[in-house]
């Protein structure tokens, strides 16, 4: 099978989290840079990585990417690329763009040359044709020019890999799956201990901990852009489901609980756990915060409460990030995990947090306060 370049586009400070499951997925020649990681395969990793990358925003082909200062130099250069290899007569290629303190600044021209240059490439490589309908597949092409660089792809997965295809209910603020995914990945839980979401809003962070405890791939239940493309063999996907099904632990038992104060919250988390199939592996109560206990000596908290961005809420985030630190100080051997933009929450938590990352929830810089409690025996 022939080689192809690869980005995961990663949301800032996760993209270590995106390299480690590339690796994981047995991609080792790796490149991690800010928003991205670069790596190199053959093109059964696009139906894995799409089906498998928990944290990663999307799967792109990287077609070229090339100095250019001028439009000329961008037509040029974007002409000479192989784009009939990778996408077909019939294909549907709308141009989308970016660009960065580049002197070509003008997305929309930079676009309409991009799309001019790919048209005429194509041209030669199907031997002339004057037309194409656009009526088949999706193949989005993207320029994203950086500092002069301009970086070509075509994107693999369509919709965002956030959308997993069970979320049918949400609250105000919704949590991307891919963040909570790495929220539950970045923590010290097994399956094999209790997880729990105190706030858990809608559900997601209880849902992202149950697949990743039955190690259940997260794009399983839907389907991508590239599943259309001609030049990838239908059998490459099909072995790539075949392979997620086989290593999913439909078995394993779990034992993850969610709250929160608001009903519907609660009947959202409900409705969504059952889209995603864990009707019966997740516990969800309406309670609010003080009311937490557990006779459980070794567990996991992982949640993302309100953070008060709003100055007339601060003095109840406040209250409740008291709470929280006086209803989980009893349980000196859990740990804790708590994402937070409120500067101040360890002062008013009580506790000087194990560490801290920095962590971006949509365009919020938040901080991930990590309180570590002991290692379990090994059983």
């Amino acid at each position: 099978m022939s080689k192809v370049t690869l980005i995961a586009t990663a949301a800032m400070g996760l993209e270590a989290v995106v390299a480690n499951e590339v690796r994981a997925l047995g991609y080792e020649d790796i490149t991690v840079e800010n928003g991205r990681v670069t790596f190199t395969a053959d093109e059964t990793a696009i139906a894995r990585c799409n089906l498998w990358l928990r944290t990663a925003d999307r799967v792109k082909l990287k077609i070229g990417e090339f100095k250019a200062t001028t439009f000329d130099e961008l037509f040029e250069q974007t002409k000479a690329l192989p784009w009939g290899e990778y996408i077909s007569k019939d294909a549907n290629f709308p141009v989308i763009g970016k660009s960065v303190k580049s002197k070509l600044f003008s997305v929309s021209d930079c676009q309409a040359i991009v799309k001019k240059a790919v048209v005429e490439s194509m041209r030669q490589y199907y031997g002339g044709v004057e037309w194409f309908d656009e009526n088949g597949p999706l193949h989005r092409i993207e320029i994203a020019l950086h500092k002069d660089i301009a970086l070509l792809t075509i994107d693999t997965s369509g919709a965002g890999l956030h959308k997993r295809g069970y979320r049918v209910k949400q609250g105000e603020a919704p949590l991307k799956e891919t963040l909570a995914a790495a929220l539950v990945m970045l923590t010290n839980w097994k399956a094999d201990m209790p997880f729990v979401d105190p706030l858990c809003g809608s559900g997601t962070i209880p849902i992202e901990a149950a697949m990743i405890g039955q190690n259940i791939a997260p794009g399983f239940n839907r389907s991508f852009a590239a599943e259309d493309w001609n030049w990838i063999n239908n059998e490459v996907w099909d072995r790539a489901l075949q392979e997620a099904e086989d290593l999913a632990k439909y078995d394993q038992p779990i034992n993850i609980f969610g709250a929160d104060i608001d009903h519907r919250m609660v009947e959202a988390a409900e409705a969504n756990a059952i889209e995603a199939g864990f009707a019966d592996l997740i516990q969800f109560k309406q309670m609010q915060v003080s009311d937490f206990t557990s006779k459980e000596q070794y567990g996991v908290v992982v949640t993302n409460p309100p953070y008060g961005e709003r100055i007339g809420d601060r003095p109840a985030v406040e209250k409740l990030y008291r709470d929280m630190g006086r209803v989980f100080q009893p349980l000196d051997t859990w740990s804790v995990y708590v994402v937070t933009s409120y500067e101040q929450f360890e002062n008013v938590y009580g506790k000087k947090a194990t560490k801290k990352r920095k962590l971006f929830n949509g365009f919020i810089k938040t901080d991930y306060y990590q309180f570590w409690g002991p290692r379990p025996p090994k059983k």
